[in-house]
């Protein structure tokens, strides 16, 4: 077995720009996929840590409609009513409800469209635990507060939302109105969160004239009571509320483990879809395998004669075939694999330098590697079934004869 591996190894590397040429398409698709993966895995995973911050005991609910926060009109959006229903639901510790608009905004004669969040002031320890809501400049904002605002941090750093970063006591204006800035987030690597606006709730309802509505309603159930068997309380005390037939509600009820499932399930669909088009490089890169190693039999069709008639068997030709495509796969699929990890982690620190999140990483893991090692030599092997067999098949007396 050592004696064909070795002579297999030596052939290739006879060959040596044939065999390079022939590695690209596998180690082009390896490369793609090692960096899809990694990629999604460390998106799933900041995902996750994003999830438990929120708390598994969370209830979410929402407008069933199709846009942005805060497009919900007329029946279909959340109401000051439907929240304090919530609030009565036995199990339910605490609920607050956020308002999220995108506004025109105006810092130095810069005009930005930006998210707005209204959040009742006496909610802050609310925030602050479930969306790590922590000041590190200035203040919270406070009960009696009006025209008041805390920035997310990318507010405070030079050419993130303006050209230049706004500090503590300046003025910003938000829809028509001037708001005095009392205080700035820590980052929190959700460029989301970090490039809002938040202001008392009741202030942002006065200036765009949204007297009740909810565009979000956030509830925290008691310990000791099911999160699930909550929010279908919660479910059945808005259906009664707002008249509406189960499987024809204009709201969803969902618990952060539902809304974790939601988005795995989507996610994986999409990350299915990309690494299945990468891997179209490596079906490519099979039939360039094995139109070498076809190419390979024609040219020592002599020489497998040769080595027939001196005591060879079929099997030790087909072995040696074998070997061969298959350390063209693995060979390429190593460089694709270190390929794959220059990629990924050139994309996380690409994100992270320009858009300031972490949210975007790249998990590489040994399984990952190995997994993709393995399949690259996969690929290999079964791409040089066939011209392995041809080559077993040969008898020695045409072999040799041949011309």
């Amino acid at each position: 077995m050592k004696d064909h591996f070795m002579l297999a190894f030596s052939n290739l590397k006879r060959r040596g720009l044939r065999s390079w040429l022939t590695m690209i398409g596998i180690f082009i698709g390896i490369a793609a996929v090692v960096g899809l993966i990694s990629l999604g895995q460390g998106l799933q995973g900041a995902i996750n840590q994003q999830f438990e911050q929120l708390g598994k005991n969370t209830v979410v609910i929402t407008s069933k409609t199709v846009g942005p926060p805060g497009t919900a009109t007329g029946n279909l959006a959340l109401t000051t009513k439907d929240l304090n229903a919530v609030k009565s639901v036995r199990g339910v510790q605490d609920a607050v409800g956020i308002l999220v608009r995108y506004t025109s905004q105006v810092f130095k004669n810069e005009l930005k469209i930006e998210p707005v969040i209204g959040i009742d002031p006496k909610d802050i320890s609310f925030f602050s635990a479930m969306q790590n809501f922590n000041v590190i400049e200035g203040r919270d904002l406070k009960p009696g507060d009006t025209f008041k605002a805390i920035i997310g941090n990318s507010y405070s750093v030079d050419g993130k939302v303006w050209k230049r970063g706004i500090i503590v006591g300046e003025t910003i204006n938000i829809a028509g109105q001037d708001f005095k800035v009392v205080g700035i987030l820590d980052k929190t690597g959700n460029p989301i969160n970090d490039a809002a606006i938040y202001v008392p709730k009741d202030t942002l309802r006065e200036v765009l004239n949204i007297p009740n509505q909810e565009d979000e309603i956030d509830a925290r159930t008691q310990e000791g009571f099911n999160v699930t068997s909550v929010a279908d309380a919660i479910e059945r005390r808005l259906l009664q509320l707002r008249n509406e037939k189960k499987d024809q509600e204009t709201f969803n009820v969902q618990t952060a483990e539902q809304l974790l499932t939601s988005f795995t399930n989507i996610f994986n669909i999409v990350q299915g879809v990309l690494v299945g088009i990468a891997a179209i490089s490596l079906v490519v890169g099979g039939i360039g395998i094995m139109n070498t190693m076809y190419t390979s039999v024609l040219e020592r069709t002599k020489e497998i004669g040769t080595m027939k008639a001196v005591g060879a068997t079929n099997l030790d030709i087909l072995q040696i075939f074998l070997f061969e495509s298959g350390l063209l796969g693995l060979v390429g699929g190593a460089i694709g694999v270190g390929l794959g990890i220059g990629l990924g982690k050139g994309v996380q620190y690409i994100a992270g330098a320009a858009l300031g999140t972490n949210l975007v990483q790249a998990s590489i893991t040994l399984p990952l590697i190995f997994g993709a090692l393995t399949f690259s030599f996969l690929v290999g092997s079964l791409s040089g079934v066939l011209p392995a067999l041809q080559a077993a098949r040969l008898k020695p007396a045409d072999a040799l004869r041949y011309e």
